[in-house]
């Protein structure tokens, strides 16, 4: 029987920069690839057939969010993720490491029995061990599967992080051997290890040796400089597989994005489109704007004239300024939907100039404006 996992191919590299295409049996992802957040089975403030036209081609949901609402369960007697939010693209699901990490009231991280931890909402203990976290990201149906890992706060203390990164390692060897044989998903480790370069490569060293069908970098935007994590990457990324996709979680910016590109790396998922379009800040090629500002009252052009999608140019800065300036939730879905698109877009540019040779050139241009 032929695997059915995902196929990743490198078709050009320039200088460091990687433009490939991932197979699913969903649909290909062409590479770099930009993921936006569909925590709780959705993309805040838009349907999921919108995003689609933005060209996104792959989405990220949220592990630890689903478990706990509306749980796993009812979610696979629909039959996944998939079915449950109508939603054709390939989804990736992280394995709720961050989360247990960020949002519980109270966790405790036990080696064998994984974590331990509060609900956000309402208080309910819950265990969440690499085998659940495996079984759970099964029942929810995702074509890629996140090893479990613990996720550490940014720390320059060498023994706490060197103790995580080896917890990691061990949950990730749980998670491969729970994960078993699958013809249908994937799983992709994930390097811990800080801003500590020496432990950093001994993950990706101990990664390989398990075997994954994806590398990811975890433990970065996490309160760390750009710098630092531009520095992390220098000294890491020689070390990754060439034959495999590199995902760098969380993160981010647009200038996050171009520097992380120049660097080697493949996949990026962040919060910051939607959560910035729902609080009025839209991502332009001229730089960021707060659209509430008052500068906008009487300007009548749009965010961009140049796109066409859903005829978003109809909509002025000053009516987007007024909607949000009376809570009017169409502002929100407009500069969500803006935003998404931009960051496609910028993937789309990436993508072109990598394949053209010119994307040192192109960085440059854009990395102190975005």
């Amino acid at each position: 029987m032929s695997s059915k996992k995902i196929k990743f191919k490198l078709l050009e590299v320039n200088n460091k920069a990687r433009l490939g295409i991932i197979k699913t049996p969903r649909g290909k992802i062409n590479t770099p690839a930009f993921m936006p957040v569909g925590t709780q089975a959705t993309i805040k403030g838009a349907f999921i057939n919108d995003i689609l036209k933005t060209g996104t081609q792959i989405i990220l949901s949220n592990t630890y969010h689903l478990m706990i609402r509306p749980g796993v369960d009812r979610i696979k007697k629909i039959g996944g993720i998939h079915s449950f939010m109508n939603c054709k693209l390939p989804v990736l699901t992280d394995s709720g490491g961050f989360q247990v990490m960020s949002l519980s009231k109270l966790n405790k991280i036990d080696r064998e029995k994984g974590a331990i931890f509060n609900s956000h909402i309402d208080g309910k203990k819950y265990i969440l061990s690499p085998e659940e976290s495996i079984k759970i990201q099964k029942g929810l149906n995702s074509d890629i599967v996140m090893a479990m890992d613990e996720c550490p706060k940014n720390s320059s203390d060498y023994k706490k992080i060197e103790k995580s990164m080896e917890l990691s390692m061990h949950w990730a060897k749980r998670s491969k051997k729970a994960f078993g044989t699958n013809l249908n998903k994937s799983l992709f480790g994930i390097i811990q290890g800080g801003k500590f370069n020496d432990l950093r490569a001994k993950s990706i060293n101990e990664l390989i040796k398990i075997g994954f069908d994806g590398y990811a970098i975890g433990g970065l935007a996490v309160g760390e400089s750009q710098n630092e994590m531009f520095e992390v990457l220098d000294n890491l990324v020689d070390d990754m597989p060439n034959d495999k996709p590199r995902y760098l979680m969380g993160v981010g910016t647009p200038s996050d994005i171009l520097g992380a590109v120049k660097r080697g790396i493949d996949m990026f998922d962040c919060v910051l489109p939607t959560r910035s379009g729902r609080t009025g800040l839209a991502f332009t090629w001229n730089g960021r704007i707060n659209i509430r500002n008052s500068k906008y009252k009487y300007d009548n052009k749009p965010i961009d004239q140049n796109t066409g999608l859903f005829d978003l140019y109809k909509y002025s800065k000053n009516y987007i300024n007024h909607l949000f300036n009376t809570n009017e939730m169409l502002g929100s879905m407009i500069l969500t939907l803006h935003n998404v698109n931009f960051y496609q877009e910028l993937m789309f540019e990436i993508r072109k100039n990598i394949e053209r040779g010119t994307y040192s050139k192109f960085h440059d241009k854009y990395i102190n404006v975005l």
